[in-house]
């Protein structure tokens, strides 16, 4: 079985040699894993050292697995607004971890006290949605707080809600996910001198 993290890293490592992001070839690679063939939905994230070099993924299946984690590690690399795109040296280092996402289901709840009570800390990834705004914290957030309260707080505060507000339009539901890490180090890569595009 081709392993999963083999594609994210594969299609890193091809950005930087050559300049260009070459999705279908790397997802290519899971062509003899029948599973990575069907549709899912994925998250990769990049770290060095405990630091965060990019995380990008989505909530909802709609293309096949291989290719999803092919086009979220290249994002996670290159696209991530919140940090500088991942370099040469970073690639020697960085973790790459595919979070494999099941489908998500509603939380029954009607206040904030009411889903801090349902939520499992350590298991759920939880996503908060109200009117336009939307956030999630996969669930290898929660070694990161101290506890349920901080885990919720920090996420309404990433949708860019108030922590706790509660409104007629808040939804909130939850999932798990399959997880897959390479810590590396792996090896250097050709030098590009072109801009990944």
């Amino acid at each position: 079985m081709t392993q999963i993290c083999d594609i994210a890293v594969e299609a890193i490592e091809i950005a930087l040699r050559h300049g260009v992001r070459q999705v279908t070839e790397v997802a290519s690679l899971a062509a003899s894993d029948a599973w990575l063939g069907e549709p899912g939905a994925t998250f990769v994230t990049l770290e060095r050292d405990g630091e965060l070099l990019g995380c990008v993924g989505t909530l909802e299946p709609h293309q096949p697995l291989g290719r999803d984690v092919a086009e979220h590690a290249l994002a996670a690399a290159f696209d991530d607004p919140r940090v500088p795109a991942v370099t040469h040296d970073d690639f020697c280092v960085m973790s790459v971890k595919v979070s494999v996402l099941s489908p998500s289901a509603a939380v029954a709840a009607r206040s904030h006290g009411e889903v801090r009570a349902l939520v499992r800390p350590g298991i759920d990834g939880v996503i908060v949605r109200s009117g336009r705004r939307q956030a999630t914290f996969l669930p290898s957030v929660w070694p990161k707080v101290s506890n349920a309260d901080e885990f919720l707080d920090s996420l309404w505060l990433k949708a860019g809600l108030r922590p706790r507000a509660w409104s007629a339009e808040t939804e909130v539901r939850t999932y798990t996910t399959r997880e897959w890490t390479d810590p590396g180090p792996r090896d250097a890569v050709g030098s590009s001198t072109a801009r990944v595009r």
